[in-house]
């Protein structure tokens, strides 16, 4: 059998104290191994990736899982939460993963002692490779208090570079926090 649907069973079983965390198996080491290393706090990469969903359907022919239902995966600093996400992965590396929610919300801290990265829209998509997120649909991000607004936001994470859409409904709308100035 090649494709697997798994349901988290309706007794406690795979439950922790105040949550509803199910295994998944094999799956935890392949995510965790082909994770790659996001600009982010160092220990990050390091730490283990915990998916938590209420559903769970795995493909291995279309090389694809798929998780429905209050879907919560953390790792480190790194939190992303949706209604369903897609993970899709080629030669046991995940190279796409794109989360949809109303909102769905990605938070993570880049740097140590900085903010977090805080970002929200309809759908999220995070090229693994490019280290990229596409937010489609009343995006959100902000970043060291400088917020962005629109339809469309492409966030180049190595780069540093953000790029912007407006849709129909609403402009793209900034707030800049003014520069610090060094103490003399």
């Amino acid at each position: 059998m090649r494709k697997q649907r798994t349901k988290r069973p309706p007794s406690s079983h795979g439950r922790q104290p105040g949550g509803h965390r199910y295994r998944f198996g094999g799956l935890w080491i392949v995510l965790w191994l082909a994770a790659p290393p996001v600009l982010a706090v160092p220990e990050d990469a390091s730490q283990p990736i915990h998916i938590r969903a209420d559903e769970a359907e795995i493909d291995q022919n279309a090389e694809r899982v798929i998780y429905r239902g209050g879907v919560l995966v953390e790792q480190g600093t790194l939190r992303v939460s949706a209604d369903e996400m897609t993970v899709e992965y080629r030669d046991q590396k995940v190279i796409r993963i794109t989360a949809r929610g109303t909102p769905a919300k990605y938070q993570q801290q880049l740097e140590a002692g900085e903010d977090d990265v805080k970002a929200d829209a309809t759908t999220i998509v995070y090229h693994t490779q490019d280290e990229k997120l596409d937010l489609r649909g009343e995006a959100f991000l902000r970043q060291e208090g400088n917020e962005i607004t629109g339809d469309f936001i492409q966030y180049d994470i190595v780069a540093g570079k953000v790029d912007a859409r407006a849709g129909d409904q609403a402009p793209v709308r900034m707030v800049l926090q003014p520069a610090t100035r060094p103490e003399e």
